[in-house]
């Protein structure tokens, strides 16, 4: 019975985990080339100008959080607020799973 429990557990925990993920960074990767490179630069490390954030590295859970609230319209900013009026849920996790797996770079202007 204990070992019936225990394995139940275990498949349990390590299917919980593709249930959890979400975002599919392949797709954002192409959305952030089309939307976001132009400011955030390639791969969101690299921004055109000290105003605009790295995203690059930045936590998942971050990234979709913010551009749910400029689309709400909790955070505010022109640009930004514009930008992700226009992203459904899915492209926002998308976007959040691919910038969360690069790597942040530091820069200097």
């Amino acid at each position: 019975m204990k070992t019936t429990i225990a394995l139940a557990m275990a498949v349990l925990v390590l299917s919980a985990g593709s249930a959890w993920a979400r975002g599919d960074a392949a797709a954002g990767a192409k959305k952030a080339a089309e939307v976001c490179a132009a400011c955030h630069g390639e791969g969101g490390a690299k921004p055109a100008t000290p105003d605009y954030p790295i995203l690059a590295g930045q936590p998942q859970d971050y990234l979709e959080h913010t551009l749910k609230s400029y689309k709400s319209g909790k955070r505010k900013n022109a640009i930004m607020s514009g930008m992700a009026a226009a992203l459904s849920k899915e492209e926002i996790a998308d976007l959040a799973a691919y910038f969360s797996k690069q790597k942040g770079l530091a820069y200097k202007y």
